[in-house]
């Protein structure tokens, strides 16, 4: 991969619908910046929809502002209660539409693999990560609130990808099926 197709700044997203955390850093194919992280709150009060948008509206500032070149995204994980799941759903949608509105490249990650590239486990807690993005970006203290620093770590995820070469598999030759010996019959 050449240093051009590598992604110079890049928005991560850990999305929530009562707040939702980013982080901008910029990549020059070895080393990460931060420029900015935070979170976006809404009201729990108020209707989804009013939500949304207001969501919808700040990931656009973020992208007006930043213009970044790669949007790295939390893919929805599975929350024990349902409804917990559709909601985080809708609020990525709206995330999701502003992104490509904007034209960006955008990469979506598990909870998991956003983990374990940034910590080395998939299960890591949200204090391990912390911990290991304040290690990585070399920073004085840590991101704050954790939901900023998830985004910052998705943003980081999609950085180690880009700075790892696509593999190149050898092409898979599989043998010949023969049919199976019939067995001999008894009598």
């Amino acid at each position: 991969m050449t240093a051009a197709a590598r992604p110079s700044r890049v928005l991560g997203i850990d999305p929530g619908t009562a707040v939702t955390g980013y982080g901008v850093i910029t990549f020059d194919g070895r080393t990460s910046t931060l420029v900015e992280c935070g979170v976006l709150r809404t009201a729990a009060r108020d209707p989804l929809p009013k939500r949304l948008l207001e969501i919808h509206e700040g990931i656009r500032e973020l992208i007006a502002r930043h213009q970044p070149d790669t949007f790295a995204i939390e893919d929805v994980f599975y929350a024990k209660n349902v409804r917990t799941t559709v909601v985080l759903g809708h609020a990525r949608g709206a995330i999701l539409v502003a992104a490509q509105q904007a034209g960006l490249v955008i990469r979506e990650f598990p909870p998991a693999e956003i983990k374990k590239a940034i910590t080395g486990r998939g299960g890591a807690t949200k204090e391990q990560v912390q911990f290991m993005v304040t290690r990585l970006l070399r920073l004085k203290s840590p991101p704050q609130p954790a939901d900023a620093a998830d985004g910052v770590a998705a943003a980081l995820c999609a950085c180690l990808g880009a700075a790892l070469p696509a593999p190149r598999l050898p092409a898979l030759r599989l043998p010949a099926q023969r049919p199976a010996p019939t067995p001999p019959r008894r009598s």
